[in-house]
């Protein structure tokens, strides 16, 4: 490159670059306009089935049945630290190469947007109540399948419902705010290693015979990287719920003080108590897992006779909770600068 160009380089790169509050603003509003454009990921691997490539490929070098319990931890373990460090030292690299180019922020923004969940996680539990308003039970179970685990056969329309707003409230924690969160604190090295962490989780940190031992420092790491976004993520449900509107921001912060900690998740019951309190609904409570029933505690004291009206006053919730996050988890980040 001549040094003219070098020099307007490193002239405009500066002037131009956005502060980490700034940047992080641009994130979570792309990611709530584009979202994850289907026909781009259609043509290149989108970085987390990449992550996924790599876990997966590990997951069945290292984890052989024939090893004791604790070798399947040590090397859960190290895939841990391969697959987490691995991803955060190329984000760390290729934030270090944009930020040494004129608008080179752009790039980072755009690949950060990629690891945030806004516009996706709205269009899928909107499909949801849509299937189940306009083509009815049979319909909505197959959308529900898509977003939750458990038997949708299993499921009345109330338990559709719930199992949506459940899914919603639970995702807006480790989809939304997790990854906004990392990055305020580490920028892209940081939610590039949360969104890697979060994907070993739902890949191997499962108390299945052959993930018990190997995924077992993973299910703990995960539990650690939510612990703060998990609780942001229930106050700013309850700040969504203080605005006029669809729902009751008193309730909410009751429902968390109540019942956020007998959920069997250390996180989840922090999003899914708000979210009940705010509406006036019972989430959460026993489920079924193909053959196995989860006994979980209910979240809530209200109806569990939820519908796609509760729905829509969930995904109200969850758009003022999102606009709230935002700007707040952009203060954090230009204060940690």
């Amino acid at each position: 490159m001549p040094a003219d160009t070098l020099s307007l380089a490193a002239i405009i790169g500066p002037v131009f670059a956005p502060d980490p509050g700034l940047l992080l603003l641009v994130v979570a509003v792309l990611d709530g306009f584009i979202g994850d454009p289907p026909g781009l990921w259609a043509r290149i691997p989108h970085p987390v089935a990449v992550i996924g490539r790599a876990i997966a490929a590990l997951d069945r070098r290292l984890n052989r049945p024939e090893r004791s319990e604790a070798e399947r931890v040590r090397r859960g373990a190290l895939t841990v630290v391969l697959v987490a460090g691995g991803t955060a030292l190329i984000a760390w690299a290729l934030s270090g190469l944009l930020r040494s180019l004129p608008f080179g922020w752009v790039g980072e923004a755009l690949i950060a947007m990629t690891l945030v969940a806004q516009k996706s996680l709205y269009e899928h539990v909107r499909d949801v109540a849509d299937a189940l308003a306009r083509d009815g039970l049979a319909a909505s179970r197959r959308m529900v399948a898509r977003i939750v685990g458990r038997d949708p056969e299993s499921l009345d329309e109330a338990g559709v419902s719930r199992a949506a707003i459940e899914s919603l409230a639970e995702n807006f924690s480790d989809g939304v705010v997790a990854p906004l969160f990392w990055f305020a604190v580490a920028g892209l090295p940081g939610i590039a290693a949360y969104k890697a962490i979060n994907t070993m989780d739902s890949m191997i940190g499962h108390m299945t015979p052959r993930h018990a031992a190997f995924g077992r420092v993973a299910a703990r790491l995960d539990d650690l990287v939510n612990w703060p976004a998990a609780r942001i993520a229930g106050g700013l449900i309850a700040l969504a719920a203080a605005l006029p509107g669809p729902g009751d921001a008193g309730e909410a912060m009751a429902a968390m003080r109540r019942d956020a900690r007998r959920h069997r998740s250390p996180n989840a019951g922090w999003p899914e108590a708000a979210m009940a309190g705010a509406l006036g609904l019972r989430l959460a409570g026993p489920r079924r897992y193909g053959n196995r029933v989860v006994d979980d505690a209910w979240m809530g004291r209200g109806d569990t006779e939820a519908g796609p009206a509760d729905i829509d006053r969930a995904l109200t919730l969850y758009l003022r909770a999102c606009m709230a996050g935002a700007p707040l988890l952009a203060l954090l980040a230009t204060l940690l600068d």
